[in-house]
């Protein structure tokens, strides 16, 4: 593996008590870098809180159980809406709520915005570990239709407007994916309006997002939290400057920062926040201010207080 870089002291205990709520670690149907078990272990050691088991494809409540009996660290599980699960399955959503899920992802990898999106990955960026996959099964004749969330007209398709309504009545956090932005935008408007009461915009520096400040803070005065990955600048995918000057224009109390880690040529997982901490105290940030985006609003995603 790569040599990267160490968490100063500073770092770490400004980041204790923190979540990280978007993480990719084994088991998965990608290799990984650790194991989900290995690292709630290494969080416990770190004075980490907990985290939440994101995949592209698999529902990870029931793990998510089994991990917390083993280890005593408070990991969540989550549902991504993707063509593995049905998309927009209203049972899929219901299910995993009554399994205990606490973060449910509007599509991703089989968003119709993620399907359709033309931008080029700026030079230098690792393409992220599912590319590979999704070209794995159209070669075999398994590319599902992209998933919708809208109508042609731009209107909240029924279907997502009911797992809307779950996900609130399971009182789940809503992310919004690989969406773009005018359908997050009208998605978190019917969210708002069926009772969701804690949602996120995924990565609005990805590739295929690339939302701009005005509509970040649009989507911020929805109520909405902007999620700053840490892996998106570090694997080239955004310039650190737009990383960090958008956290800036739009306001660190609008934002959540997660790693987005496990990958095996990244970081270690459990560093992440304290890496992302690093960077935003470089930058200017001050210690409140990280505090605020890496422990409050993490522990408010999840629902755990203060």
């Amino acid at each position: 593996m790569a040599d990267h870089p160490v968490p100063t002291s500073r770092a770490r205990a400004l980041v204790r008590g923190a979540y990280d709520v978007h993480i990719h670690v084994a088991p998965d149907v990608m290799e990984r870098r650790i194991d989900d078990v290995t690292l709630a272990e290494r969080f416990a050691e770190g004075g980490l809180a907990g985290f939440v088991l994101k995949s592209h494809y698999l529902a990870t409540a029931e793990r998510a159980a089994v991990v917390r009996r083993v280890t005593g660290v408070d990991v969540r599980g989550a549902i991504t809406l993707n063509a593995s699960v049905g998309g927009m399955n209203p049972i899929a959503v219901e299910i995993a709520g009554r399994g205990g899920a606490t973060f449910a992802w509007l599509p991703t990898v089989d968003s119709a915005n993620q399907r359709q999106c033309q931008a080029e990955a700026p030079e230098g960026a690792q393409p992220p570990m599912w590319a590979r996959l999704q070209a794995d099964l159209a070669a075999a004749g398994m590319a599902a239709d992209p998933v919708a969330v809208l109508d042609d007209d731009g209107k909240v398709l029924d279907v997502t407007r009911q797992v809307l309504s779950l996900i609130a009545q399971h009182d789940m956090t809503l992310a919004t994916g690989h969406l773009h932005q005018d359908e997050s935008a009208a998605v978190i408007e019917a969210a708002v309006a069926e009772g969701v009461r804690r949602i996120v915009v995924t990565h609005p520096e990805f590739t295929s997002q690339r939302i701009g400040i005005e509509r970040q803070r649009a989507l911020a005065e929805q109520g909405a939290l902007l999620e700053r990955c840490f892996s998106t600048p570090y694997t080239g995918k955004v310039a650190w400057d737009v990383w960090l000057g958008n956290i800036r224009a739009v306001g660190p109390e609008h934002s959540v920062i997660s790693s987005d880690l496990g990958q095996p040529f990244n970081p270690p997982v459990e560093d992440g926040l304290a890496l992302a901490a690093d960077r935003l105290l470089e930058y200017g940030f001050t210690e409140d201010e990280v505090h605020t985006m890496i422990v409050t609003n993490s522990r408010a995603l999840v629902g755990a207080g203060a």
